[in-house]
């Protein structure tokens, strides 16, 4: 197959042998000229759609298959993942004293403009109460209604942000983000009149500006706690960085010496139903090269963001939006992606990516109540967070530097790609994802096979091997990550079993040599000298992580919570619930979801006949 470049931030050469299904690896001991910086044992986070926190942290009980699951990631990480407390729906909540139910309710006097009336969902103390039951020193980005503008605008989001601060003490919240996609807001009806960046711009400093004053100074916080942007287009359009940033979004906060930005936050998907122009399959989406191409726009922000002294987190990020596809996001195919995507996007020097969950999306890592009549479970692709979290490790001296595939193997263009990771600036793991398609109904899989060339200090080495693995791309259960699986033992708790393949090792021969087999839809991560899924965090390393962003509350990077007594709030009484996420984009059949644009309202519409919009009652 033609040569064909990969990673745009590539740095070391990974070449592929003439013979087809095999690839040669020439791996240098020290750090490459391109790579990560230190990645948090936070990177891999979610963000949870605000009217659907009852359904992930249960009701008046804890829901035990969520906090189970983050648990995991706890202990592999060292740290609790990051969650976004935000979407669409932030823009429609507005704070009652008065209601004292664990859920949100409709309004009954709702005056706010929008398709959706910009004050229609009532949340009360009980909405920071469920929140707080994360575990303690969770970093927190809390996302606030920008949409509401009735003149008592300003006392609401002050109200709101009070209680943010005062209700989950046990969580770190590291920043606020005024308004969910303000630049769909001309299309979901929230905004008349002109609608620009410079709008916006001054409306956030308005409501920035009152929020320092009146609720972060008087309680001793800093004025740069607040992520502009949150946008879902700026292709074209002046909600780009460095537009934000000409309009005066950085200005100097009035009584401080820091503007009001923590970070930069942009959201994206791979796909969006009713925007995205070509028809979706499996086989299109496990061509991981359509990642990069579907990303490229994304990395000109990126570059944008670190051009300034702010950086840059990716706080709404999904697989198909707004509620995922059956066939595609429920599949192992899914896992290998959001391994892959997580590796990728940490290249990028992107601080955090937060994977968006609603309670009936099959896209979301697992399904908090029962729905669609099923009860809850464990989808593939929350094997793909595990696998990172293993991988990275809970040292805070991970590194991950990406391998520029100049040639495939035949049939394989696009669907391979390798990383290694450096622990303290040292060779460690490498990672191998073999993307191209193989399905449960194969009987005679193919494989490619490795050919390492390490360094001659590294003779006699131990590679310890761990696998990501299935039956194939399509299956939607019996996925195993390192010996792990998820989903036998019904509350997330991980069950040790034998995949036949983890667990095994390989020598390094006394020329640096070593072969490793990666089965066709398959993943495998060769650690140097010691099991995937171990290792000691070094304190110092995680402190300075830490204090790139201090936050409210706990730093804890342990969870004290124990959930082994809590019960599944999933209960037989179904709540209310909501879930539309606002992100879209125009696409080509080659290159995935690549240039964003503004969402119309007919989608919003399709989204609720697809059930993107689901309300009990």
């Amino acid at each position: 197959m033609a040569s064909t470049s990969f990673w745009a931030l590539g740095s070391s050469l990974l070449s592929v042998a003439a013979a087809q299904s095999t690839l040669q690896l020439q791996l240098s001991d020290s750090l490459p000229e391109s790579h990560s910086a230190f990645i948090s044992p936070s990177f891999a986070g979610f963000g949870i759609e605000p009217s659907n926190l009852f359904s992930f942290t249960g009701y008046d009980t804890p829901n035990e298959l969520t906090f189970n699951l983050i648990d995991n990631l706890v202990s592999y990480a060292g740290a609790p993942p990051h969650l976004r407390i935000g979407g669409n729906t932030q823009d429609y909540m507005v704070f009652s004293e008065d209601q004292q139910q664990y859920t949100w309710i409709i309004n009954p006097n709702a005056v706010g403009q929008g398709a959706f009336a910009s004050d229609h969902m009532l949340i009360g103390p009980k909405f920071f109460e469920v929140a707080n039951r994360f575990p303690e020193g969770t970093p927190v980005t809390w996302g606030l209604n920008l949409a509401y503008q009735e003149p008592d605008y300003i006392e609401r989001l002050v109200t709101m942000a009070q209680q943010v601060i005062s209700g989950i003490p046990r969580l770190n919240l590291v920043s606020l983000e005024i308004g969910n996609e303000p630049d769909l807001f001309a299309q979901n009806g929230f905004r008349t009149g002109p609608w620009g960046g410079d709008v916006y711009t001054d409306q956030w400093l308005d409501r920035a500006s009152a929020l320092y004053t009146q609720v972060l100074q008087p309680a001793g916080l800093p004025s740069n706690f607040f992520e502009p942007g949150a946008t879902a287009s700026t292709i074209g359009t002046s909600f780009q960085i460095q537009e934000l940033e000409t309009l005066g979004i950085a200005v100097q906060a009035n009584g401080s010496s820091n503007s009001y930005i923590r970070s930069w936050n942009q959201h994206d998907y791979y796909y969006y139903i009713g925007v995205s122009t070509y028809p979706l399959t499996l086989n299109h989406f496990m061509t991981l090269s359509t990642t990069q191409d579907q990303f490229r726009d994304w990395e000109r922000q990126i570059q944008q963001a670190h051009n300034t002294p702010y950086p840059y987190a990716l706080r709404e990020m999904g697989v198909v939006g707004p509620i995922g596809l059956e066939g595609i996001t429920n599949t192992f195919g899914a896992a290998l992606w959001t391994l892959n995507f997580f590796l990728y996007t940490a290249t990028l020097n992107i601080t955090s990516v937060q994977m968006h969950v609603t309670d009936n999306s099959n896209a979301s890592a697992w399904q908090p109540i029962e729905m669609y009549n099923r009860q809850p479970f464990v989808r593939p692709n929350y094997y793909g967070f595990a696998a990172f979290d293993q991988i990275i490790g809970p040292s805070c001296q991970a590194q991950i530097a990406p391998y520029d595939i100049a040639a495939y193997p035949e049939n394989y263009g696009g669907r391979i790609t390798a990383y290694s990771v450096y622990q303290n600036g040292a060779l460690d793991t490498i990672v191998v994802i073999n993307a191209n398609m193989a399905n449960s109904s194969e009987s005679n899989k193919a494989s490619v096979t490795v050919q390492l060339s390490l360094p001659s200090s590294l003779s006699g080495q131990v590679l310890h091997l761990a696998y990501l693995s299935s039956t194939g791309a399509d299956a939607t259960s019996g996925t195993t990550w390192n010996n792990l699986d998820f989903e036998q033992s019904g509350n997330g708790r991980p069950t040790t079993v034998n995949d036949g393949l983890s667990g095994q090792t390989v020598t390094v021969a006394s020329d640096g040599s070593v072969s490793i087999t990666v089965r066709d839809s398959q993943a495998v991560a060769a650690r140097i000298g010691s099991q995937v899924g171990t290792g000691t965090a070094n304190p110092s390393a995680c402190a300075a992580i830490a204090s790139q962003s201090p936050g409210i509350g706990s730093t804890s990077t342990t969870s004290s919570r124990s959930s082994a007594s809590s019960t599944n709030a999933a209960s037989s009484i179904r709540q209310p619930s909501m879930s539309i996420t606002g992100s879209s984009a125009s696409a080509t059949a080659t290159n995935g979801v690549r240039r964003i644009s503004a969402i119309i309202f007919s989608t919003m519409g399709a989204a609720l006949i697809s059930g993107a919009l689901i309300l009990w009652t």
